[in-house]
């Protein structure tokens, strides 16, 4: 399969560190032969994905800020003016107050509600719509999902609320943008050991509840959502927009624990 993806040139957007689903996904990528671009949120964060972006070939960072107008004005602006255009665009961000993600959801707060729709479901139509300027013969634009956004998840709380609306924003962009040739898909993998999962209460149980119950007894690798993200990226996914492809060995079409775990 190597090849998948050469000519083809992209933007990474969310990569915290080398655990992050975001850097498996960008590591399949390039893997396959595409040119890739990061963007990152702060020095800090800069510092982290530098190296990461580095060891891939990768020169172009780009810092933006998806709750500042003129932040992400200026990265794409910037995108345009080095490569003029791209063929696809991985957002893998998302934010809620921690402290929210381990009490009971009917205490969210309205300032917490609105950050976490605006930065886990809005920024993605935001850069979409930049990104939909930048891709004149189509493309991919991909996000991710979990699946507390149509079934209660401990813990998960306003996350689930804001996923639910990333899952249809998805479904509207795919009519939006489906006659410009752009697909606009999600990914919704199972509970993971990453910076943004260890966010929510009750984590480290969810993880070894989903593997050890899993119809594969496992959880989702970085290899196996970056092998999802190629298909989906590639020529392969020509006729697939508007879906959410669920990686999480299984999981989801279970009704209740395996029997030796009842």
């Amino acid at each position: 399969m190597a090849g998948l993806m050469t000519g083809k040139r992209g933007l990474i957007m969310g990569v915290a560190n080398d655990r992050s689903i975001a850097w498996g996904i960008a590591q399949a990528l390039a893997a396959e032969g595409a040119d890739l671009a990061f963007t990152y949120q702060g020095e800090a964060f800069g510092k982290r994905v530098e190296p990461l972006a580095a060891s891939l070939g990768a020169t172009m960072l780009i810092e933006a800020d998806v709750q500042d107008d003129a932040s992400l004005d200026g990265a794409f602006a910037r995108l345009g003016a080095e490569w003029g255009s791209i063929d696809f665009l991985v957002h893998a961000i998302a934010y809620s107050d921690k402290a929210e993600l381990a009490g009971r959801f009917i205490h969210t707060s309205r300032e917490n509600f609105r950050t976490s729709l605006t930065i886990s479901c809005f920024s993605f139509i935001d850069v979409a719509r930049r990104a939909a300027a930048l891709m004149p013969d189509g493309g991919t634009l991909l996000t991710l999902s979990y699946q507390g956004s149509t079934r209660v998840t401990p813990f998960y709380n306003v996350m689930g609320v804001a996923k639910a609306a990333l899952e249809a924003s998805v479904r509207y962009l795919a009519n939006d943008l489906g006659p410009q040739g752009i697909r606009v898909n999600a990914i919704s993998p199972g509970p993971m050991k990453t910076l943004a999962g260890a966010a929510i209460g009750g984590a480290r149980k969810t993880f070894r509840h989903t593997e050890a119950n899993a119809p594969l007894r496992r959880n989702a690798t970085l290899e196996s959502i970056g092998g999802t993200a190629v298909y989906l990226a590639s020529d392969y996914g020509a006729c697939t927009t508007g879906e959410v492809i669920t990686v999480d060995s299984g999981y989801h079409v279970l009704g209740m624990p395996q029997p030796e775990n009842l």
